[in-house]
């Protein structure tokens, strides 16, 4: 896809635990996949949607991909608090920090040291939130199947 723009991009290079999803070897072959209209308003947290925007494709996406990364490359989510309550969610596998959502917040320097890691049992006791995260898990196996068939209408 290019360049990435994404926080810990220089050491998004562990290797996948799963060959479930064709064509994502690294964190970066997930980016790409994702940011080939895998994410969409539909996948953005519904607070945010109005903010969503093919631009600004990171927004509202945080956990969701945090939690599809880790099912793909193992390791631990971390949550970073954010002024309104609400954590922002990124990776760290093999001592590697990446964050595959970082762009949404342009100019803002996060940290990713000391944060509390996250759970899925937690964030998805909202429904929604859980249901958004399998329509991302379906979509991004879709880009998959597709980009190794060539076929857009492959199932598997």
């Amino acid at each position: 896809m290019g360049k990435w723009q994404f926080y810990g991009w220089e050491q998004a290079t562990v290797p996948a635990r799963t060959e479930a999803y064709p064509g994502i070897r690294t964190p970066r072959d997930l980016y790409d996949r994702l940011a080939d209209g895998v994410w969409c308003a539909e996948t953005c947290a519904p607070r945010l949607r109005e903010k969503w925007s093919a631009a600004n494709r990171t927004c509202g996406q945080c956990s969701i991909t945090a939690f599809l990364a880790q099912d793909i490359f193992g390791g631990e989510v971390y949550g970073i608090l954010r002024s309104d309550g609400n954590y922002h969610c990124y990776n760290v596998v093999e001592g590697r920090a990446f964050d595959l959502t970082s762009e949404q917040f342009p100019g803002e320097a996060l940290c990713y040291r000391d944060n509390p890691p996250q759970e899925r049992s937690v964030h998805f006791v909202k429904e929604e939130k859980r249901l958004r995260y399998e329509l991302l898990k379906k979509r991004l196996l879709a880009k998959c199947r597709e980009a190794a068939t060539g076929d857009p209408g492959a199932e598997g």
